[in-house]
């Protein structure tokens, strides 16, 4: 008898398994069908997806547009970068620390921010660059090609009205890229700029020595380095430190420059 319980149970619970099995596999079918099904009722052309915009011409300035994360050079160079500003809190004490030591950075502003605090920014980027960080820091990502370019048109004369320099770099917040960003990047005749290092706060709270000596010890000729001049109070560790970085990087040898000109060093290979 126990035998044959026995047998019962391992059948049950094979047959359990199998159900399971199975109903595991229709799952994941039918998910994967209301992806497909989803995917579908995106606009093929035009969408977030799509670096093109239906069947005609496609209007893109130059035609062409190109992703610098960083740049292969001998030289010991790097470009220091901001996100996000410019606001009250701590802008400005990144461009004192800047002047302090004559560095030149590349600001890349939010529209917004650059509209409502212009006065924090006008008459102090004389060394310095600026670059477009979309109208509110949405996602453009998301967007389709005509409220990409809409954004990112809209911050364009926003950041030229501000600081009287167009932006001619760009930046998508945090660094999400789609087709029509793509798209608007090249009708706006922008050269897409990400990071090669970004500065990381969070694993160097209240020590901001430690957190200049870890990026002096990480940087590399050609580097792009992220930091922020908006933000929680932790990434005031990093701007606290920032003369400390300064100092230690140019202990090493190297020459900070804008992203432009980063860019134009950029070895033949």
């Amino acid at each position: 008898m126990a035998d044959g319980v026995g047998r019962w149970d391992r059948r049950a619970v094979l047959r359990r398994t199998a159900l399971l099995a199975g109903g595991a596999a229709l799952g994941a079918a039918a998910t994967s069908q209301t992806t497909w099904i989803a995917d579908r009722r995106l606009p093929i052309a035009g969408g977030p997806a799509s670096a093109t915009v239906g069947s005609r011409h496609q209007e893109v300035g130059s035609g062409t547009v190109e992703v610098a994360w960083g740049v292969r050079t001998t030289e010991r160079l790097l470009a220091l970068t901001f996100d996000d500003g410019p606001l009250p809190q701590w802008t400005p004490m990144v461009l004192d620390t800047l002047e302090k030591y004559a560095v030149p950075a590349t600001f890349f502003l939010v529209g917004v921010r650059a509209q409502e605090h212009a006065a924090l920014v006008r008459g102090r980027l004389g060394r310095h660059e600026v670059g477009n960080h979309s109208w509110a820091h949405h996602d453009l990502a998301r967007m389709d090609a005509h409220a990409a370019y809409d954004d990112l048109r809209r911050s364009h004369e926003a950041i030229t009205e501000a600081t009287g320099v167009a932006p001619r770099l760009i930046r998508p917040p945090w660094g999400h890229l789609g087709g029509a960003v793509l798209h608007a990047a090249a009708r706006l005749d922008y050269r897409l700029v990400l990071w090669t290092l970004q500065m990381v706060e969070g694993e160097f709270p209240d020590d901001p020595a430690g957190h200049a000596r870890r990026i002096v010890a990480d940087v590399q000729p050609g580097t792009i380095l992220l930091g922020h001049d908006v933000g929680t109070e932790r990434r005031l560790v990093a701007l606290r430190g920032l003369p400390d970085m300064i100092t230690g990087l140019r202990a090493r040898g190297y020459t900070f420059v804008t992203v432009s000109q980063l860019l134009r060093h950029a070895a033949v290979v």
